[in-house]
């Protein structure tokens, strides 16, 4: 998750850079604070937990986007379409969490995971809707 969080960071970033929307930028600043202060804790987590550990490239999982594409829709466009699946990849790893993590500090970081990023997701489809008439 620390690996697919730090794309998310990398993705708010170039919104912060790119995007017209204050709605866009205000999702992106959100994205950054939440996601940032949960790889600080997994970070903690791990060294604490498995201090002996050395360091992965991450779970074998599709993790969806990594960036925004370039393309010739208007960038909050392309930011939504690809934060979209990158979202639903994080919800996907967290609800392997939730049944497999031994862990209940990792399972209550699951559910916070899954209750903020399918609400993220839901206000950028209507967005989708709203600004460019896209299902």
């Amino acid at each position: 998750m620390i690996v697919h969080h730090e794309g998310a960071i990398i993705m708010a970033n170039q919104a912060l850079e790119q995007a017209e929307r204050p709605e866009i930028v205000e999702l992106a600043n959100a994205i950054i604070s939440a996601q940032e202060a949960e790889i600080a804790q997994m970070k903690e987590w791990r060294s604490t937990w498995f201090p002996d550990l050395p360091e992965t490239t991450g779970m074998a999982m599709d993790m969806g986007p990594m960036e925004v594409p370039d393309g010739d829709a208007p960038f909050e466009q392309r930011f939504i379409q690809a934060m979209i699946p990158h979202h639903q990849s994080a919800v996907t790893m967290a609800q392997d969490a939730l049944q497999n993590a031994e862990r209940q500090e990792i399972k209550d970081l699951a559910q916070e995971i899954i209750a903020a990023q399918e609400g993220e997701i839901a206000q950028m489809r209507q967005w989708l809707r709203d600004w460019y008439g896209i299902e």
